[in-house]
């Protein structure tokens, strides 16, 4: 059965060229269209799509209070489309807060001069987001995080910020959940976290739930286009106790600090504790690349890394995990029913790497037992 798509949005030539893209592919049917985000909910309730793809920016009601309203009422996978800007990634950061799925950059260029690739892109999304778990999921967007406290000493006995806890995100509610037990106690020299889909509210989750004074320090890979890592980062830094940052070449790792990886580029660790930036090789499908930054920590730490592999697409950080699980590290997979999408832990599952699966709400509590 074909996957029914919404396609919403007020430029009428955009529309067009969407619905064209998604027609001309047989396993998916556009069943309508929507100019602003008041359209967009009423055409929902009434057809039920299985995909919306959504603008941000419309008159009358904006995307991102579309998103809302739907998860409310009628919760349906939401691919958006953004502009490659620093403001762009903060609009679509906040929709995926919202209950969106997934994005894409709305390049009209592109679609112009690459019009195979744009249709193979966006028809890929279409159809694996509408096998996500955002149907079955009860979502609510994080509450707003209080202002930090005043400075005093910090935990390592410098002074420095203090950072209060942020307000917690609620759960999602599901069916079953991963039974592994809590994890042994280890002398970690690195926690390493690769995602994909649904990585940016999983990752928020994960490390809201860790303490200032956490005592490795942390890699994020997540897929994500060059305009969008520095926002994300900025992001995760204002709500985390943990600082976080868009990592540099020569970043040196440090506890309580969690370098995200830069769109566009690799990022890899040498032998002194820092980062390496490298450019991104046009041989590779992701940009950073999971892979690569496993692979590099499993040759620079041994046995003393502990890698998490979140919800996303593909089975990107399953040859990285098994260079890391050859090396002596552990390997912990989110489990199905907390993912948005379970491709790559499933990927880690299936390989027989994961030491443990466990729910998206115990993994940041289980990275605290582990390593403090």
């Amino acid at each position: 059965m074909a996957v029914k798509v919404l396609v919403v949005d007020d430029s009428g030539f955009f529309r067009r060229r969407v619905s064209e893209i998604l027609s001309a592919d047989s396993n998916i049917q556009v069943v309508g269209t929507a100019t602003n985000g008041k359209e967009a909910i009423d055409q929902a309730l009434a057809l039920k799509p299985d995909v919306i793809t959504m603008d941000y920016e419309m008159p009358m009601m904006d995307g991102i209070t579309a998103v809302r309203h739907i998860m409310q009422r009628c919760p349906t996978p939401v691919l958006m489309f953004s502009s490659l800007t620093h403001e762009g990634a903060r609009v679509t950061l906040d929709a995926l807060d919202a209950g969106a799925v997934d994005f894409l950059p709305k390049n009209f260029e592109d679609i112009s001069r690459n019009p195979e690739k744009v249709k193979q892109l966006l028809c890929e999304k279409i159809l694996s987001i509408s096998r996500s778990n955002r149907r079955v999921s009860t979502y609510s967007a994080p509450a707003p995080v209080p202002a930090p406290a005043p400075s005093s000493v910090g935990s390592y006995g410098s002074s420095a910020p203090v950072r209060p806890a942020p307000a917690p995100i609620p759960a999602r509610t599901h069916g079953a959940t991963a039974s592994s037990p809590a994890p042994k106690r280890k002398a970690y020299k690195l926690v390493a976290i690769g995602t994909s889909t649904g990585g940016p509210v999983a990752l928020q989750r994960v490390l809201t739930q860790l303490p200032a004074n956490f005592p490795a320090p942390i890699v994020l890979v997540q897929h994500m286009p060059a305009a969008f890592t520095k926002a994300f980062a900025e992001r995760l830094d204002k709500l985390c106790r943990i600082s976080v940052k868009e990592a540099e070449d020569g970043d040196i790792l440090r506890p309580g600090l969690a370098l995200l990886a830069p769109g566009g580029k690799q990022m890899m660790i040498d032998g002194r504790g820092a980062v390496k930036i490298l450019p991104g090789d046009e041989r590779l499908n992701y940009k950073p690349c999971v892979d690569i930054t496993f692979g590099s920590a499993a040759k620079t730490f041994g046995d003393k890394v502990l890698a998490v592999v979140l919800t996303g697409m593909g089975a990107d950080g399953r040859e990285g995990a098994r260079l890391l699980k050859q090396g002596g590290s552990s390997i912990w997979a989110q489990d199905e029913a907390s993912c948005v999408i379970y491709g790559m832990p499933m990927a880690i599952v299936k390989a027989e790497l994961a030491d443990a699966v466990y729910s998206l709400d115990d993994i940041g509590k289980h990275l605290v037992e582990a390593c403090i």
